[in-house]
């Protein structure tokens, strides 16, 4: 008889989130992989579960390799239980391998739900939340990062981005930079813990925030769809998005492409004007 895979949504933070159904799933799993067995061992102490199955790690470096022989444990027929750090497996944590595994090989997957940062942090933003996107985390690298934002800066749907503390203050300009600094948006920081803060606002005064006093913790970020047409910016608008990319290290030729590309105008018209500017 086949095994099964259960998903087990962890707390956030805070132990008294955690559901009866996640105690029951960890305390009778044959094998829980779990993205950090340390957290796991607390979390089981602090819901006073007895853990008897055998732990592994499960987490992004390793997930490749470590899918084949959990898929064969399921196929023995034991139970596998699937737990990360917080929230949910999957939402941009291991998971989706050991899904789409354990489905190509016919076993039953289910879930144990739990707490979610995406829609805990949609509800306590104060942005619309009936309907949205996740957009995961941004790219690292800045080039990158700006060429994904401006693909969403007329994207109607609320967006929900994770993001490092290293890079929220970037995130935060760049968007800015492609939506417009008044668009509104929400910072929640350390979600469900001890010093749980929601900073609410517009891009552009929460860049300013961010860049001031460079928040810590586990940062999801919510912003406002886009709402009608802006028409084209002034040339002084214009100019001022060039010039900021500029300091940035981008080249103008490269500047002026990135900006007419956002507000859907042609390179040489934006580059004239970078020229003519002096």
């Amino acid at each position: 008889m086949n095994g099964r895979l259960v998903l087990v949504g962890a707390p956030l933070g805070n132990t008294g989130d955690a559901s009866p159904r996640l105690a029951d799933a960890l305390a009778h799993a044959d094998v829980i992989a779990a993205e950090d067995t340390r957290r796991l061992l607390r979390l089981a102490k602090d819901l006073g579960v007895e853990l008897n199955a055998k732990i592994i790690s499960y987490f992004e470096g390793n997930e490749e390799l470590r899918t084949p022989d959990l898929t064969a444990a399921m196929v023995a027929g034991q139970t596998v239980a699937l737990v990360t750090d917080g929230g949910m497996p999957s939402v941009s944590d291991p998971g989706y391998r050991l899904v789409r595994a354990a489905i190509d090989a016919g076993i039953p997957v289910t879930v144990a739900p739990g707490p979610s940062a995406v829609t805990t942090a949609l509800a306590v933003s104060g942005l619309p939340c009936d309907r949205f996107c996740f957009e995961g985390f941004l790219p690292r690298k800045m080039a990158e990062r700006r060429a994904v934002v401006g693909k969403l800066a007329t994207e109607e749907r609320t967006l929900v981005f994770f993001e490092s503390t290293h890079r929220i203050s970037g995130a935060l300009r760049d968007l800015a930079g492609a939506f417009g600094a008044d668009r509104e948006a929400a910072v929640c920081r350390e979600l469900t813990k001890t010093y749980e803060e929601v900073r609410r606002g517009t891009l552009g005064e929460l860049a300013a925030w961010a860049e001031q006093n460079g928040p810590r913790g586990e940062i999801t970020l919510v912003v406002s769809g886009f709402v009608g047409s802006t028409g084209r910016p002034t040339d002084e608008e214009l100019l001022a998005l060039v010039a900021e990319r500029v300091a940035s290290g981008t080249s103008k030729r490269d500047a002026a492409a990135e900006v007419a590309s956002l507000h859907g105008l042609s390179r040489r018209e934006v580059y004239n004007l970078v020229v003519s500017s002096g």
